[in-house]
């Protein structure tokens, strides 16, 4: 038998060993591993190049574009040919016994919770390096740091063991700490500290009520579908819960959690921000939907109304504070505050259209926002300016930026045809449609978050009168358009939103299967707890 085959024979094997009841398929070949693993071989191969910085070589760059491309396609085949999309439990499962003394695992598998989230962040990671073509300083560090955040993302998102997916979650914020603390602008220490230090404490909070619900059965284990078995109730549920929303909600962002996000936001670069605004935020909401409502049911039915009021408040908080802002950057990062507001209304309606919509206005912002961003550095490299008071009168020097710009942000504003009216329009009807709570509530919930989606064309269109309508600043008449590279770019965020406005089933196939799953979960356990206080009414 060749060596190869008794390599493979040998992992599959280990794979077979105390597999979770829950998966519905295991890998024959470890295809996820090489989905989180391409991208950091790169990275390792990164100080090999010549480090000559004087003359810019693009040669780190060009590692980092081919690994990342080879690795999206990679995406595309196994999501696409392998998952089936149909099945709402785990499947593609790889369960490897790593370090034994401390119970920690190897263990990856992928659902429609994960799935389409792990190849949006492979998506918008390709187009960040994309983007960063002028970036010449530190450029081995800086795209070695691209590649090792494109392998901890899908960690996250693809980790079926606790421990593992906490490291995951560690590892990730250090390349963002890095990538805004060197290649940021003049306040960058400031921003890359305090994103450190909200994320750091929060990951705290993660990491106690993990090993609580770990320690919580009979025998200790940190397996995530072992763990959704156990769902504890009582005061141990509602602790492990509000220690999970809050850890997580730093990421979201949930309000008054969020205050990092606009001055990181403020001080990366584009590309940095096309990954914090289009993967980052969506590990939060992702969190959420794996830990606090797949693994505490119970907990999740009491406290959903208080998850719709903090959504509510993130709504109409972040469409306030965006008219605040006169940096292009704040602005669309208070935007997105607001927008993922309707995440945490989605996963508080309770019910397979909420959580479907939740699910769907994570895809449909990751691509809005990193189109926003990406649109916003392209000006920014010809101008130097973010300040909305020292540009003006844009549009007849950048008439295809304009149009890129306002496409994005009538994309953000839920303008019908696009993907973002589909996803807040499927949160309002989950919200509708869910009887569990008073006719009032959900009256009150519509209306008040109708108002975030007014204010949302306020502060966005008058961005755009201003930056591209105003008195034309004389400095600025002399730039160029939006390039071939970068026009490929744009388009590659703003199509998408488009097909899934039109055709939203591209998306909700994908995920469809286990966002119904959960809402059955959370359905069953409802009808238990009605049942049980029957008696005693």
């Amino acid at each position: 038998m060749p060596e190869a085959d008794k390599f493979f024979l040998i992992l599959s094997s280990a794979m077979d060993a105390n597999l979770p009841l829950t998966a519905a398929s295991q890998a024959s070949f470890p295809w996820l591993s090489l989905i989180v693993l391409l991208p950091a071989v790169g990275a390792l191969l990164m100080p090999l190049l010549p480090a000559d910085e004087k003359s810019h070589s693009p040669a780190p760059r060009n590692l980092a574009l081919a690994f990342l491309l080879v690795d999206f396609l990679l995406m595309l085949a196994v999501f696409s040919r392998i998952f089936d999309n149909k099945e709402g439990g785990l499947q593609l499962v790889e369960r490897i016994s790593w370090i034994p003394f401390i119970g920690l695992e190897w263990s990856l598998g992928a659902d429609g919770l994960s799935a389409p989230l792990v190849v949006l962040s492979g998506l918008i990671t390709l187009l960040a390096v994309a983007a960063s073509w002028n970036v010449q300083s530190k450029t081995r560090l800086y795209f070695a740091l691209l590649l090792v955040q494109a392998s901890a993302q899908g960690l996250v998102f693809l980790s079926q063991d606790f421990l593992l997916f906490f490291l995951a979650w560690e590892l990730e914020l250090v390349p963002v700490y890095l990538l805004i603390a060197i290649w940021g602008g003049n306040r960058r220490i400031y921003a890359a500290t305090k994103f450190i230090l909200y994320t750091a404490l929060a990951s705290l909070l993660i990491l106690i009520s993990g090993l609580a619900l770990a320690l919580s059965g009979g025998d200790f284990t940190l397996n995530l579908s072992e763990l959704a078995q156990r769902s504890p109730e009582g005061s141990l549920g509602l602790l492990c819960y509000l220690g999970f929303l809050v850890g997580f909600g730093v990421k979201l962002p949930m309000f008054p959690l969020h205050t990092w996000l606009p001055d990181a936001h403020g001080e990366a670069n584009a590309p940095v921000s096309m990954l914090l605004a289009g993967v980052l935020l969506k590990m939060g909401g992702y969190a959420l939907l794996r830990f606090n409502v797949q693994m505490l049911p119970d907990a999740h039915l009491q406290l959903a109304p208080a998850l719709i009021v903090i959504g509510i408040v993130n709504i109409v908080y972040g469409a306030l504070n965006a008219f605040a802002q006169d940096n292009v950057k704040r602005r669309i990062a208070c935007s997105s505050v607001s927008h993922m507001g309707f995440v945490l209304l989605g996963i508080g309606a309770v019910d397979a259209l909420g959580i479907s919509g939740a699910m769907l206005q994570m895809i449909s912002h990751g691509l809005i926002a990193a189109a926003m961003f990406f649109v916003t550095g392209t000006f920014y490299e010809r101008t130097q300016t973010l300040s909305i008071p020292n540009m003006g009168g844009l549009a007849k020097v950048l008439p295809i930026t304009f149009a890129f710009f306002l496409a994005s942000s009538l994309a953000s504003l839920a303008l019908p045809g696009m993907s973002g009216f589909v996803s807040e329009i499927t949160v309002f009807l989950g919200i509708i449609s869910q009887e569990g709570f008073t006719s009032l509530f959900r009256a009150i919930t519509i209306v008040i978050a109708a108002i975030g989606l007014v204010l949302t064309p306020v502060y966005l269109l008058s961005m755009c009168r201003r930056v591209f309508f105003g008195p034309r600043i004389p400095a600025l008449a002399m730039i160029n358009d939006i390039n071939p590279r970068e026009l490929t770019i744009g388009l590659s965020l703003l199509v998408p939103t488009l097909v899934i406005g039109f055709w939203p089933r591209v998306a909700i196939d994908f995920y469809e299967a286990s966002t119904n799953a959960l809402a059955e979960q959370l359905l069953s356990h409802s009808l238990t707890a009605q049942s049980l206080l029957l008696p005693l009414g």
